[in-house]
Order: structure tokens, then C-alpha cells, then sequence
């Protein structure tokens, strides 16, 4: 276990936020938060107090739970009302007043085609200042006693049932990092861990923990729904990108597309999910089979021979059907459609600690797993141009939008600015979103080609990898 965290002061640069009180816990405090907008009139949905366990006024914590987006983009009353508006459905984007984000990072989003309530997307891009322990458990020497250091944090997190919890991880996982790369500063140089493994360990910790506090905080603040979570950290030269769900981060550079991501879906997963329904069988609850049968096998079918695979198996092979046999896939469904208990789509996230199967009592949440998959990419072993982007985005853009028409788009976007104009960023991030939402017409959003386009929320951030760009 760690050691109880010890009160620090939150040195934000791009937002000045305030330092936090001490915890009373080994995780976080529930501090207020400096990414997300009150909206300009009284919510429409029944109140909610998602999100915030600080003495801000309940009426406060309510409006922030209805709707509310990031501070970056610096919206007016009006602006965000129409960033809620299902029908017109305007990009939004941060103003072109100077004030930048760190890497001159650009940013788009539109709200969904009146699929939620409201725009269950969030984003979060900050500078973080890491204070240094003055000791840690274990180490043999403390070099750098006293001295921190800093990272750069992008963050998208795609909500689902409620924006509760994707709202608080925008305000809270990147302090969780913070606190947990705190012991990076004064660990000393060992053969058998490197820095590189203790900065990944460190970001799957800060999620276990942001998880963990959603869990004890679920009920108190209505921390509602769960979310997908796909977060990049810059830190000494290195780019790490955590991703739980099924967002996706790739880079372009020089025309290649280099995959920093992957989705974990039912399909994906199939064989982790199964396997935890194979070690403990009570968490199925008599209702699902671990097994896996090429379609819903009938009562008549009892003792016939059938297709089937277990969690060892990516091939298929024949075995008797029996009674046990008849009840509902773990995983059943293909694509898009693939769930887990016929419930929820996704593998991986944070919340959804309330999830239960449809009419049923049987949680869902132990076969959801809160932990990331971190990929690194070293900034400094290439020499990068300023065409050269690493492009995050939620579900919504990729559902119809390939990694080959993105780089297509960074191509086209980018070569008609001006390689030190800070704009451009923004433009492609405009152009992403624009591409994917597509034009309102034949009873639906259309693309280009007359296919539909995204009916879901879509959030992009373009970040360029020539390195570190003027910020506010």
C-alpha cells in the first residue's frame, strides 16, 4: 500500500488552480472543478449532484451534473446553449484569441444527434507540476530530494449513461497521476525497473484509484454511468498513451499511421471475460455461460453436437450440448452490436460501479476492467516536422471515419496553413469533426458519400509533436 498522500499543492500552470485540502484518505481529495462551465439557466433535467464532493452549493454541484463543458472553450451563456443544441449541432472549438493550448493543441467537439440528454463527452489538457517526496519507502538513495518535475496531460473521456463520471475524471485523473508520480522524482536508477516501466505503473495506478474513489463516492454524488478513458502524458522526452475503452489515439507522421491505441470491446476481450466467468462462475449467476456458440443454442438442440470455444481457444471445436448449455453468452452480439451480458458494449473504464444486467440483480462491474493499456512513443528518436500529429478521438469520429481518411485530412488541412501558424491545429481538429458529424439532410446527418454520419458525441484533440508550443 502506499503511504497516506500527504497535502501538495496543485501547481497547474494552464489553469491556476487552487492547491486542494489535505485528503482524509490515501486517494484524492473531491476538489472543485477548474475544466468545467455552469450552465446559463437552471437545468432541465431533474437535479443531479454528480461530481463534486467540495462545500461549493449544492444548486452549484447540480448545474455542473446537468451540462456542463470544458472551461477551455471558453463559452458564453449563449454559446452554451447552443453547444447543446441536438438539432443545429455547431462544432465547437476554443476561440482564436492567443490564449492557446499547451503545444498550440487543437481541439473540436459536437454534441450528439439526440442520442443522450446532453453531451456525455469531456476533455481536459493540462500543465502539471509534480512536487517531489521527501523519502519513499525502499529506495536506496534520494538524488533529487526536494526537486519535481512536470507533464503535459491530454484527456478525453466518452461518458455513457450519464456524464457524471466522465465530468469527474476530466476534473480529477490527471491529480491522481500527479500524486502518483510523485515517488518518479526521487527514485534512484535501478537495472530491473526502469523510468519508463515506473511512469507506466504510475498511470495504471492514478486509474485504479480514480476508479476506486467513483466507487466510494457513487452514492453521496450521484456519480452516474461510467466512461471510456483515453489520456496522454508528455513526460522527459516520451509520449504515453493510456486508453480504457474504446477511443482511439494514432499517430500521423510523414504520411505513416502508427496505431498508439486499441479498442477493448466484448470481441477483443472475449477471452479475459471468459476466463473470469470460468474462475468464478458465481459471478454469472446461473444466467450466462462462459462458453461462446456460434449463435443461441435451443432447448431441442440438447445432446446434439455444436460448434463452441472456452477462454483457451481462438479456434472453434464441436462438443455436446447440455442443459447448462442453454443459458445466455457471457459475450454475445458482433461489432458494435458485441456486449457483455447483453448489457454494455465496452470492456474497459471507469464507474459503472451501479451497472446491473437488464431486470436483473447481477452486477456487470467485475468483468469491466478500470486498468489502461500504456503505449509509449519516444519524441526524441525522430526528428519530428510540424505536419507530424498525434490525433485522439472518442468512438464517435471513428465509428465512421478510418485511420487512412484521418491521415488523409491531416494531409489536405495541414498543407493549406503556413507550417508556424498555431492554427492550424485547430482547423484539423474542426475538419475531423465536421468530417464525421457530416451535413443535416435526407432525415439524418450524411456524409459526402450519402452515408450516415455520426449520430454519437465527438470530441477531438490534435496535438502536434514538434514539441512544446506557446500556452496560456
Amino acid at each position: 500500500m502506499l503511504n497516506r498522500v500527504r497535502s501538495a499543492v496543485a501547481h497547474l500552470v494552464s489553469s491556476g488552480g487552487a492547491p486542494p485540502p489535505r485528503p482524509k484518505s490515501p486517494d484524492l481529495p473531491n476538489a472543485p472543478s477548474p475544466q468545467t462551465a455552469a450552465p446559463p439557466e437552471a437545468p432541465r433535467s431533474p437535479p443531479a449532484t454528480a461530481g463534486s464532493g467540495s462545500a461549493a452549493p449544492a444548486k452549484t454541484v447540480e448545474a455542473r451534473a446537468s451540462f456542463s463543458r470544458p472551461t477551455f472553450l471558453q463559452l458564453s451563456p449563449g454559446g452554451l446553449r447552443r453547444a447543446d443544441d441536438h438539432a443545429g449541432r455547431a462544432v465547437q472549438s476554443p476561440p482564436d484569441t492567443g490564449r492557446r493550448l499547451p503545444w498550440s493543441t487543437g481541439y473540436a467537439e459536437v454534441i450528439n444527434a439526440g442520442k443522450s440528454r446532453h453531451n456525455e463527452d469531456q476533455a481536459c489538457c493540462e500543465v502539471v507540476y509534480v512536487e517531489g517526496r521527501r523519502s519513499v519507502s525502499g529506495a536506496p538513495r534520494e538524488p533529487s530530494q526536494g526537486q519535481g518535475l512536470c507533464f503535459y496531460y491530454w484527456g478525453l473521456f466518452d461518458g455513457h449513461a450519464g456524464g457524471g463520471a466522465a465530468e469527474m475524471a476530466s476534473r480529477l485523473l490527471h491529480r491522481h497521476i500527479r500524486e502518483q508520480l510523485k515517488d518518479l522524482s526521487c527514485w534512484s536508477s535501478q537495472k530491473e525497473v526502469t523510468h519508463e516501466s515506473l511512469v507506466v505503473g504510475a498511470i495504471e495506478n492514478a486509474f485504479q484509484f480514480m476508479d476506486e474513489q467513483m466507487a466510494r463516492e457513487r452514492r453521496g454524488h450521484q456519480v452516474e454511468g461510467g466512461c471510456c478513458a483515453l489520456v496522454v502524458v508528455y513526460l522527459l522526452g516520451k509520449v504515453y498513451v493510456a486508453n480504457a475503452g474504446d477511443s482511439r489515439a494514432i499517430i500521423v507522421r510523414n504520411g505513416e499511421i502508427i496505431p498508439m491505441s486499441r479498442e477493448f470491446t466484448p470481441e477483443t476481450e472475449r477471452q479475459r471475460l471468459q476466463l473470469l466467468g470460468f474462475l468464478k462462475p458465481e459471478l454469472l449467476g446461473g444466467e450466462f455461460t462462459h462458453l461462446e456458440f456460434p449463435r443461441r443454442i435451443q432447448p431441442k438442440e440438447l445432446g446434439q453436437r455444436m460448434l463452441y470455444r472456452d477462454q483457451n481457444m481462438t479456434g472453434w471445436a464441436y462438443k455436446k450440448i447440455e442443459l447448462e448449455d442453454l443459458r445466455f453468452p457471457l459475450v454475445c452480439g458482433e461489432g458494435k452490436k458485441a456486449r457483455v451480458m447483453a448489457t454494455i458494449g465496452v470492456t474497459r473504464g471507469l464507474g459503472d460501479h451501479n451497472l446491473k444486467v437488464c431486470s436483473s440483480t447481477l452486477p456487470i462491474k467485475p468483468f469491466l476492467s478500470c486498468f489502461p493499456e500504456v503505449r509509449v512513443y519516444d519524441l526524441t528518436q525522430y526528428e519530428h516536422c510540424p505536419d507530424d500529429v498525434l490525433v485522439l478521438g472518442t468512438d464517435g469520429l471513428w465509428d465512421v471515419t478510418s485511420d487512412c481518411e484521418v491521415a488523409a485530412t491531416v494531409d489536405r488541412v495541414l498543407s493549406a496553413y503556413e507550417p508556424n501558424d498555431p492554427s492550424r491545429y485547430t482547423a484539423l481538429a474542426q475538419a475531423l469533426v465536421l468530417g464525421a458529424r457530416g451535413t443535416p439532410r435526407d432525415r439524418g446527418w450524411r456524409l459526402p458519400n450519402n452515408k450516415l454520419g455520426s449520430g454519437d458525441d465527438i470530441s477531438v484533440f490534435v496535438i502536434p509533436l514538434g514539441g512544446p508550443g506557446s500556452y496560456s
